[in-house]
């Protein structure tokens, strides 16, 4: 087993290699500068890099080299941040920070932000095509922008959206909710898990088990969230304290109490940790960070 300081490493070095390919594939484009200067201000917000780290450490629990899935770990954080640029505009969230910033929109304008995103989104298909021959082939490469495209689409992160806007001010069943989360959200953490497994050439059986793994995550991951916004820190969390209520969103609290989204949030990282023990991998850095949505303070 390896010690608990490594993945406190693993991080660390994962996100300077992810930054620097972000930083990188947007500077060397044939685009107009102030388009690019949008795109970058999103991209080196910072953030939690969770979803690269997911895809890193699935690597890493096959024992490959990780740096073979630095391509599709940043079209996702491409796909990520193009989707809060679009959340955060008057006419979805109307937010004015974002991760203790000014939300894009509010510095470069709503007609520069929407192209940001929509130059990010298309972007990261390119960047997917770009992997080494030696760490995907063109199969490999077609299935990996397969997992993405239906993860970001209206099959997935897209028609989450679509979904989280038409039950504002309405009141949402469980199912609903869950419908939502596993879509806005969970579609794209699952993505990166299932892309770390395609990349490692998992066997059929194991990407199931992962997957599920994922499945929990993400619902762990938003109710987490949902709970942040009631009693977290407003200077960590980078945003106001109880924006979802002031837009009249469904929240995991309101439906079933604060403390029963606490044990919603208790039960679904022991099901994921359930699922991770199923792969027989070696999964310490996927259970760090397991660890680490169930206790974030941002």
């Amino acid at each position: 087993m390896l010690p608990l300081e490594s993945f406190s490493s693993f991080a660390k070095t994962h996100k300077v290699l992810l930054e620097k390919e972000l930083t990188e594939s947007v500077n060397t484009l044939n685009a107009p500068a102030i388009i690019k200067e949008s795109m970058l201000y999103s991209l080196e917000a910072g953030g939690k890099r969770i979803r690269p780290l997911l895809l890193f450490a699935t690597l890493a629990s096959f024992g490959e080299d990780t740096k073979k899935g630095i391509k599709t770990a940043a079209a996702i954080e491409m796909i990520h941040t193009y989707s809060l640029i679009h959340d955060d505009l008057p006419s979805m969230d109307n937010d004015d920070l974002r991760r203790g910033k000014p939300t894009n929109h509010k510095v470069f304008g709503e007609a520069m932000a929407i192209l940001a995103g929509d130059a990010l989104l298309t972007h990261s298909f390119q960047l997917i095509t770009e992997t080494a021959t030696e760490h995907a082939d063109a199969a490999t490469k077609l299935e990996l922008i397969k997992e993405l495209t239906k993860a970001a689409g209206a099959e997935g992160m897209v028609g989450g959206q679509v979904a989280d806007i038409r039950g504002e001010d309405q009141q949402l069943s469980l199912e609903d909710l869950e419908y939502i989360h596993i879509h806005k959200t969970g579609k794209l953490l699952n993505c990166s898990v299932v892309s770390g497994a395609i990349l490692a050439c998992a066997k059929e059986e194991t990407i199931v088990k992962l997957s599920e793994f994922a499945y929990h995550l993400g619902l762990a991951f938003q109710i987490r969230d949902d709970i942040l916004d009631l009693e977290g820190n407003e200077d960590l969390i980078g945003k106001p304290v109880g924006s979802d209520e002031a837009n009249h969103k469904g929240t995991y609290p309101a439906l079933l109490s604060l403390d029963g989204a606490k044990n919603a949030l208790k039960k679904h990282i022991e099901l994921a940790k359930s699922k991770l023990f199923e792969t027989g991998l070696n999964t310490f850095l996927l259970d760090e960070i397991t660890d680490l949505i169930a206790s974030r303070d941002h």
